[in-house]
């Protein structure tokens, strides 16, 4: 007869508030990014592009929920960025090419800034929260006495500066893919000599995410040579993607599409001199070399 199964750990009144304060951030991040819409008059396909993707992101608050729920630790580092990004999100939907935006629109830009910030503040500043995702792991085993909740063995402890650089240039492909999109209505505003280079950026935006898929293995491990083509790595995207934007898309598109991938280097690089100064990077002394024995 199976062993009756151990009750889990209740989670703590702060979890359950911050899933909560989650849910409403993304609906209304939705709503507003709706509202945005319906008020409108000359979005065009450039709006139609940045507000679908508006609505995907709001999907990534459920995928943090999740994250919280299992009590991983890079849901505080995954949710600083995402609370960033929205807010430069919404914000740039809100602003319309000419005029003043609406009323409408600015109150609903105020209620996802506070709730964004909200959601930081939980995250980084509540007790509670921080000690739930950096509890011990547990999984479910079934055995020779049942079914029983087990310890995982811990993994290694990572940094929260070096998370939040893992997410932060984990982003950078996905922003310019967007703006990528973006270009690709100037090719029926009577300019396909434009699509070799929008070619190339999209090939350049999925480049860049396998090589920091690669380098983001190597920087959780601590290696400092990973740090440095990480900051290389920032620095080209960069010096490709706001060019790019101010030449196809104009000042426009450079505030409202390269505005947010700069948000993400300066926190990329923020985190990466964060851990380099705590000593992340630092290698570990070699071990001294064995003395012939004389025997």
């Amino acid at each position: 007869m199976s062993a009756a199964a151990p009750t889990p750990e209740p989670r703590p009144f702060a979890v359950h508030a911050l899933t909560a304060l989650l849910a409403v951030t993304a609906l209304a991040t939705a709503a507003v990014e709706w509202l945005n819409w319906y008020y409108a008059v000359d979005g065009g396909y450039a709006l139609f592009v940045r507000t679908g993707w508006a609505l995907l992101r709001s999907l990534l608050f459920l995928v943090l929920i999740f994250h919280l729920w299992r009590g991983r630790q890079g849901a505080a580092p995954f949710g600083l960025i995402l609370a960033v990004t929205t807010i430069f999100s919404v914000a740039r939907l809100v602003v319309p090419k000419q005029g003043y935006p609406a009323l409408p629109g600015i109150a609903g830009f105020a209620v996802v800034a506070v709730l964004c910030l909200g959601v930081v503040l939980l995250l980084y500043r509540s007790a509670s929260v921080r000690e739930y995702l950096a509890r011990p792991r547990t999984r479910w085993w079934i055995g020779r006495d049942g079914i029983q909740r087990r310890p995982v063995e811990p993994r290694p402890h990572v940094p929260g500066w070096v998370l939040t650089t893992r997410v932060a240039v984990f982003s950078y492909s996905a922003l310019m893919l967007v703006a990528c999109v973006v270009s690709v209505g100037l090719l029926f505003d009577g300019r396909p000599a434009l699509l070799p280079l929008i070619v190339v950026w999209f090939v350049f935006a999925l480049v860049v995410s396998y090589v920091a898929l690669f380098l983001s293995i190597f920087l959780v491990k601590g290696r400092r040579w990973a740090r440095v083509l990480l900051v290389g790595l920032t620095l080209v995207v960069l010096l490709v993607h706001l060019p790019l934007c101010a030449a196809l898309l104009g000042a426009d598109g450079l505030v409202r599409d390269g505005g947010p991938l700069l948000v993400a280097a300066l926190l990329a690089l923020w985190g990466l001199w964060r851990a380099g100064r705590n000593g992340h990077f630092t290698q570990a002394p070699t071990r001294p070399a064995r003395e012939p024995s004389n025997a």
